[in-house]
């Protein structure tokens, strides 16, 4: 019988493990607003220190453990994961594992002109950027560094260069950058590169979240029909994230990630790997199960392979499809913020 398959675990909802994303860094050179706001995330704030973080011989040992569980696609995240330095033998290490066929990155794009390149050689095939808006002063407001919209696009130039897949994730916030969505549809129209937007989530408790200043997957949907006519498309594989649309005319298509107000944790398939050796199982998560301390108290494969079997058996999580006011309020000061966890 087939090895991988006898090993493929699922929750307690039936939902495979198939996907790990992984926060090599906890650190980030922009404060974006909705992620690393710099009054919390400033000079005193106690990031994790070297000898915390996962070295990347151990990151591989966890990432080959979840791969002979089911794990297929590998997500490199953060922070911002370009702050790992020599972040591209951790990618070669990765595309070594013969489970693993698909290696991404969420990145803010702006260190990929030096890096791009050498990520696509070590086995990078496709990178995730985040843009929230062209005009360079809301931009910067919403980085909280005044990074020019340029730096991002220059980034985008590099990794098309590179032969990466590119896909730009643009987050919409009322009041902040909801009337950037067509300038930004725009923008990369007639390219290969697929737009997504993201509604505001309650992740963490640091980016003061509230539900009116969410700007709904309907919202977004009409804006995008008042100029352009948009038909479904099927997702790509079970568990996308993003209902897609393409334009009729033109064949752009175009994302909507709408973990508010419709939600989809019936087809979650993500674990999450924390730069210190955490497992969670939700993005939302206010705990996370340790792997650190076993991997350096010398683990054996087939003892981390149980960790990981029992973390993702006994998983329930399905957050955003239970959200209320009353959650939200219990869980503010509790959740994991999104710059350790990563997104």
């Amino acid at each position: 019988m087939n090895r991988e398959k006898n090993l493929a675990v699922t929750d307690k909802f039936n939902r495979p493990l198939q996907d790990l994303r992984i926060s090599v860094t906890d650190r980030c050179n922009f404060r974006c607003t909705y992620c690393m706001p710099a009054e919390v995330f400033g000079a005193d704030y106690p990031f994790l220190q070297k000898k915390e973080l996962l070295s990347f011989e151990e990151i591989t040992r966890v990432a080959q453990t979840f791969a002979k569980l089911g794990v297929s696609k590998i997500r490199i995240t953060g922070g911002e994961p370009l702050m790992r330095r020599d972040l591209e033998h951790l990618i070669k290490k990765l595309s070594d594992i013969p489970e693993i066929k698909d290696i991404a990155m969420t990145t803010n794009g702006s260190l990929l002109p030096k890096k791009a390149a050498k990520l696509k050689e070590a086995g990078l095939d496709r990178v995730t950027i985040s843009l929230d808006s062209l005009d360079d002063e809301k931009f910067g407001e919403i980085n909280g560094k005044g990074v020019k919209v340029q730096t991002v696009l220059d980034g985008i130039d590099a990794a098309q260069a590179a032969g990466l897949e590119v896909k730009v994730n643009m987050l919409v916030k009322r009041g902040v950058n909801e009337h950037d969505i067509l300038p930004v549809a725009r923008m990369f129209q007639g390219s290969s590169i697929i737009l997504r937007f993201i509604e505001f989530m309650d992740v963490g408790s640091s980016n003061g979240w509230k539900l009116d200043d969410v700007i709904s997957k309907k919202e977004i949907l009409e804006t995008l029909q008042s100029e352009m006519t948009l038909e479904p498309v099927d997702p790509n594989y079970y568990g996308e994230v993003a209902t897609l649309y393409r334009n009729t005319e033109t064949g752009d298509q175009y994302g909507i990630i709408s973990s508010i107000t419709a939600p989809f944790c019936s087809s979650c398939t993500r674990a999450r790997l924390s730069a210190d050796g955490k497992i969670y199982t939700c993005l939302f998560a206010v705990a996370g199960t340790d792997i650190h301390t076993p991997l350096r108290n010398g683990a054996s494969n087939l003892d981390l392979e149980e960790i990981v079997s029992q973390t993702w058996g006994n998983r329930s999580d399905r957050y955003s499809e239970i959200r209320t006011t009353e959650t939200v309020n219990e869980r503010k000061k509790q959740k994991i913020e999104m710059s350790y966890i990563g997104g």
